[in-house]
């Protein structure tokens, strides 16, 4: 037999394109269309709906960027159509046709709209891949609805990561995007459509069939068999006989062995990226409604949403919509998954901020849906703090789904399903779809890669996949259902079943008891550029996380003492902010300029509520007095300050000084001496305690280096590796000078390379053993990268870098793959270097890049080198990302051990007030073992008054603690979201409180009932 196979596929392709797709549609008939063009931001449909519309002709151009154009679609359903019984002919249904000049066939980066009726319902949404919108009408009668336009630029277009425009309203073009096409009511032929399905499905098998299976072959030949049937001038009259010619090779069942997926409808929707936060809220009421119609028309479709935020968006403005969700829930379709807040960047938020992830995201699914989510569902973040796994569990989760890491750069991930754990131990089942997608279409070639690249064969054989357009929203539509369909059984297809995440890690649990196991963090090898690019989001991300800290800790003393009003909504309210920013798309500093603005403006609201709640809380603690007061949140004492108390401080032994030796300055503070050159570098720093020289020899400190940077792609995300081979190090000075004040003795050094400037202060102060330094920076570089270098003589085979609720330890070394790969890592509040017997931290206030890397001297010794990366400056999405002034502190503490590095970040991270104030004010909470940091104390989420206290071990050590607490009558141990659970091993309780023994990095809650309650509620004798 002569091989054809290529002409006939050809064949099959212009038949699709030319004669099968155009038939959907028996009839067409235009709309009268007329148009309102709102002025500004949104408006609410019921405002839109009664406005003035101004008739228009299509194809009709519209839309300036950003902007929003309701159009009207009026007219009548055509009575041609019908019969004389007033019947559609059979097969065929009523649809409306609404194309707002879609290019591609992508949605979710250009224009969208949402249909309503005239009394404001929502029907669905219009898009390249769904631009229907569902109609039912008898002959003749009248057809009135509105599509809300929304005209979003493509500011991705074809990433090449050029500067775009787009990023806000004030830089944008004013020229209109879109040119309107088509509003039409039209007559689908469903068996058409069924046939179109039928073919897509095939075709798509067969191509990744080989070509030496006969299955390949005999598709081929039933779809040309099909095509000779089909009549290309007549496809309405003959799609019948062409369905039955091709319905054995449709129906022939998969091989028993074949893979299991099991399929879940998804929509991953961006919080914000390549458009603000305000059009996200559109894209989730445009996407849920398509999701809850499509719910409608077929029973079995399951759909998986995982941000509470995007919900609460629903609810606050689309209540209708929100309400249709809530019945879904009901009936198990629509299914609230992951837990938290929003999908966030997993890397840098802190130990607190991240257990509020899932506390705000749980209850709102508890409250709103009443489903407690068991499955943390993060399929696009950058990388995963090996922290995770227990705060994980102690939100009372048990599985984790993700799928970025199938984006490594260099090493793949050995396993699709296993066991991840965590720092403390803690091991949770999780799954990366093999599918290596989390927006599939359920096409033969996913289907095909899902099966061929999955890990787990011999010990599992199913695997997730989520299907649906993601990114900038969509969701599924009605033809990956019907692929669904078509492959829940077929030959040379994985079977494919539409289910839950739940049934899906069910069935893993029982038919894979014994997974491997993957111990540390999941890093990501690609978008470390993340860790530094917007500098000012990250800022204001640290700081607000520890104002909040601060706010809550003081409003809870004195709600607890003095019975103030404890401010419940100011701070749920300043968190759900925080915990927005910080998703995987904004705290990470990938997205348009617009969003940064946003942001700017939320954390300095945030700020200005925690200042509020904070003085406040103080002078109800303090009162009103004129003794100097030091205000401690630390969970450490400050001299003679205790750990999270306000006293009056000492001064701090000791006169910091400064003197020149040669063209030497010199800083000493009886703890630590350091030695600056003419060129503001640090060549010598000791701490009294040990003696010992910290800098390598040869070598200087505090070298600030400005690299190339422009990444192969994905501007704003990656550092590639090559940045190391081209940059120089900045020693040009423009002054060097001393002085002693007020806070200390301090060297001030001024600096301009490039078109910035650059003044840093070196600063000792009395009783601190640490050299802090302070970075004014006037940014105006663009594709660089600025790093701050300490080369110190310690020979350190790994480093440790703080996570939440603890530390990793990260090889220097790049004996493998995996090691060289990470070349850019995160820490948060500290990162630590030691050999045994001696170590150096360096902690700061907003920084999360570093790189580790090690030497072998001349003199035989080890160069260690740390090296913070401070600032960057893509061009892609934000032109202007971190360009302008910038203020850093970093902080180097020679001789120190992890618990000093720990300190040091706590004291970069929470500087201590001064109030005027009447009294002292004792801790409320004491813990006895220094290791055992109190990380948050605040009133319980269900406003009961009962005080929450959360702690954990500090420096990956056993520890036993005594944890006292003011006025306690009792105390229990609860999950994340503050409901009892067991109470750990070795816990007893104390007169003052409770003594505890937590493992190494174990993370603990308490709630605590105070004593006078306790005792009001007991039962009375009678």
């Amino acid at each position: 037999m002569h091989d054809n196979r290529l002409i006939t596929e050809a064949r099959l392709d212009r038949f699709v394109a030319e004669f099968l797709s155009p038939a959907l549609y028996r009839r067409v008939s235009a709309l009268d269309v007329s148009a309102f063009e709102v002025d500004g931001e949104p408006i609410p449909a019921a405002a839109a709906i009664g406005a003035e519309y101004h008739a228009i002709a299509l194809p009709h151009r519209w839309g300036r960027p950003w902007s929003t154009v309701w159009f009207r679609g009026s007219g009548f359903v055509p009575a041609e159509w019908f019969d004389t019984s007033g019947s559609l002919p059979d097969g065929t249904r009523i649809e409306l046709v609404v194309d707002l000049g879609f290019f591609g066939d992508r949605p979710g980066f250009q224009a969208e709209g949402l249909g309503y009726l005239p009394d404001g319902t929502i029907l669905k949404a219009v898009s390249p891949r769904a631009s229907y919108l569902p109609w039912q009408g008898a002959a003749g009668s009248p057809i009135d609805v509105y599509v809300e336009a929304a005209a979003n630029p493509d500011v991705a277009g074809e990433y090449d990561f050029l500067p775009t425009p787009f990023g806000t309203r004030e830089t944008a073009p004013d020229a209109p995007l879109y040119t309107m096409r088509a509003f039409s009511v039209a007559l689908l032929d469903e068996t058409v459509w069924e046939l179109t399905r039928d073919v897509w499905t095939l075709d798509g098998l067969m191509r990744e069939l080989s070509a030496d299976n006969p299955r390949r072959h005999h598709i081929l030949r039933a779809l040309e068999r099909m095509m000779d049937i089909a009549d290309p001038h007549d496809i309405a009259g003959t799609a019948a006989a062409a369905r039955a010619e091709i319905a054995d090779v449709l129906t022939s069942p998969a091989h028993p062995s074949s893979h299991d997926i099991v399929a879940i409808g998804h929509a991953h929707i961006d919080s914000a990226w390549l458009w603000p936060f305000r059009e996200t809220i559109r894209k989730c009421a445009r996407t849920f409604s398509n999701v809850v119609a499509l719910m409608d028309e077929h029973p079995e479709f399951r759909f998986a949403c995982s941000s509470a935020q995007q919900l609460k968006w629903v609810k606050d403005f689309y209540p209708e919509l929100f309400a249709r969700i809530k019945a879904k829930v009901v009936t198990g379709q629509f299914v609230p998954v992951g837990g938290m807040w929003v999908e966030p960047d997993i890397n840098m938020p802190g130990g607190e901020a991240m257990a509020r992830q899932f506390v705000t995201g749980k209850r709102f699914f508890l409250e709103e849906f009443g489903v407690d989510t068991l499955e943390v569902w993060v399929p696009d973040t950058f990388g995963y703090s090996a922290a995770l796994p227990q705060i994980i569990a102690a939100s009372g989760s048990k599985w984790f789904v993700t799928q970025k890491i199938s984006w490594n750069q260099t090493n793949q991930m050995p396993h699709h399903t296993f066991l991840w754990e965590g720092i403390d131990g803690t091991r949770i089942l999780t799954h990366f779809p093999s599918a290596d997608t989390y927006i599939s279409e359920l096409s033969g070639a996913e289907l095909a890669h899902a099966e061929r690249s999955f890990r787990e064969v011999g010990g599992s054989s199913v695997s997730l996949i989520p299907f649906g357009w993601g990114d900038g929203g969509g969701g599924p539509t009605r033809e990956m259902i019907a692929a669904a369909a078509r492959v829940r059984s077929l030959e040379g297809s994985p079977k494919v079943e539409i289910d839950t995440p739940q049934a899906f890690f069910e069935r893993v649990e029982r038919e894979y008891p014994n997974p491997p196991v993957w111990s540390g963090e999941l890093y990501l090898e690609l978008h470390r550029g993340s860790l530094t690019s917007q500098h000012r989001t990250k800022q204001g991300n640290r700081r607000s996380e520890h104002l909040l800290r601060e706010a809550e800790l003081w409003a809870a003393t004195a709600a607890w003492r003095e019975g103030a009003e404890y401010p419940y909504d100011d701070l749920e309210r300043s968190w759900h902010d925080v915990l927005l920013n910080q998703f995987h798309d904004v705290l990470p500093g990938c997205s348009i300029a617009w969003v940064y603005q946003d942001v700017q403006r939320m954390y300095a609201e945030i700020e200005a509520t925690a200042e509020r709640i904070v003085a406040g809380s103080l002078e109800a603690l303090a009162g009103t007095g004129d003794r100097v007061l030091s205000v401690n949140a630390r969970p450490q004492a400050a001299g003679d300050v205790p750990a999270l108390g306000i006293a009056a401080a000492e001064p701090a032994e000791g006169t910091p000084t400064v003197r020149t030796r040669g063209e030497d300055l010199v800083l000493d503070n009886g703890l630590v001496r350091v030695v600056v050159d003419r060129r503001g570098l640090v060549t010598s720093l000791i701490d009294s305690a040990s003696g010992r020289e910290a800098i390598a020899p040869g070598s200087a400190g505090n070298l600030l280096q400005l690299f190339r940077d422009i990444p192969n792609k994905w501007d704003a995300w990656d550092i590639d590796e090559h940045y190391r081979r081209v940059g120089e190090d900045l020693v040009d000075v423009e002054s060097v000078r001393s002085v002693v004040d007020a806070e200390g003795a301090a060297i001030i050094v001024v600096r301009a390379f490039g078109t910035s400037r650059l003044v840093e202060t070196m600063r000792l102060r009395a009783g601190s053993a640490a050299l802090d330094l302070d970075f004014e920076i006037d940014w105006q570089e663009t594709r660089h990268l600025l790093k701050l270098a300490f080369p110190f003589a310690v020979h350190a085979d790994r480093s440790a870098a703080e996570t939440q609720f603890g530390h990793v330890f990260r090889p220097t070394h790049v004996n493998t793959s995996w090691d060289a790969a990470r070349f850019e890592i995160s820490a948060h509040r500290w990162i630590h270097v030691a050999e045994p017997g001696y170590g150096v931290a360096i902690a700061n206030e907003s920084t999360y890049g570093h790189d580790v890397g090690r030497v072998t001297r001349e003199d035989g010794g080890t160069t260690t080198t740390v090296r913070l990366s401070l600032l960057r400056a893509p061009v892609f999405p934000d032109p202007d990302a971190d360009l302008g002034h910038h203020h850093l502190r970093v902080s180097v503490r020679p001789g120190a051990g992890i618990r000093e590095a720990v300190d040091e970040g706590y004291r970069m991270n929470l500087p201590l007030r001064t109030v005027d104030g009447a009294r002292d004010v004792a801790p409320l909470v004491r813990v006895s073992h220094p290791a055992v940091r109190i990380e948050s104390i605040k009133l319980a989420e269900d406003r009961s008054g009962d005080l929450i206290v959360r702690l954990y071990e500090s420096e990956g050590a056993r520890a036993v603690a005594d944890v006292e607490i003011d006025q306690a009558g009792s105390v229990g141990f609860v999950d994340l979201l503050e409901r009892e659970i067991e109470s750990p091993a070795g816990a007893t309780m104390t007169a003052a409180g409770v003594r505890i023994t937590l493992r190494p990095f174990q993370l603990l809650t308490l709630r605590v009932k105070q004593a006078a309650r306790v005792s009001k509620e007991a039962p009375q004798d009678t």
